[in-house]
């Protein structure tokens, strides 16, 4: 078994907004995330498997192996996280999990994954590229549009019909 390094972004304050409910960044703390760690470049991957009894990383960089185990918080709030090295950008990944109320194995993708395989395959994809905008012009129009004095329509749907 591969050894998966303790690592983790959520804070104590993120815990907190967390469990009550209130966090509402949380794609910059579930999912994975390339980063650097002790100098190794890798992937720190983090999901909420409150029911879990074990968490796994399985994709094509590991044959789809319970190889790179996840460790779960101490805190009780159901997250298991980990950074594991050396996975390259396009991979393909899944989050196996065991759960403790029937002890039965599933394997789920990633919902915090930026790119997903084409259907019938369900695994995430590796896909940190930044995406670069182009509607500056649109960006600077936009306030007289949508100003709380601009005109705006309403429209109502009754019985299947609009008005």
């Amino acid at each position: 078994m591969s050894e998966v390094q303790s690592y983790s972004l959520f804070t104590e304050f993120d815990i907190n907004l967390f469990k009550s409910g209130k966090h509402f960044r949380l794609y910059e703390k579930f999912g994975a995330h390339r980063m650097i760690k002790d100098g190794l470049e890798g992937l720190y991957f983090a999901t909420w498997a409150p029911s879990a009894k074990q968490v796994f990383v399985i994709g094509d960089f590991n044959g789809y192996t319970n190889d790179h185990p996840l460790q779960v918080r101490w805190d009780s709030s159901g997250i298991w996280e980990g950074f594991i090295p050396n996975i390259a950008e396009g991979t393909s990944y899944k989050f196996r999990i065991e759960s403790n109320v029937n002890e039965q194995w599933l394997e789920k993708a990633d919902p915090y994954a930026r790119r997903a395989e084409h259907p019938p395959h369900t695994a995430s994809i590796i896909h940190n590229q930044e995406y670069s905008w182009s509607d500056e012009a649109w960006m600077k129009g936009r306030g007289s549009k949508n100003a709380l004095t601009a005109p705006y329509s309403v429209y109502e749907v009754h019985a299947g019909s609009w008005r």
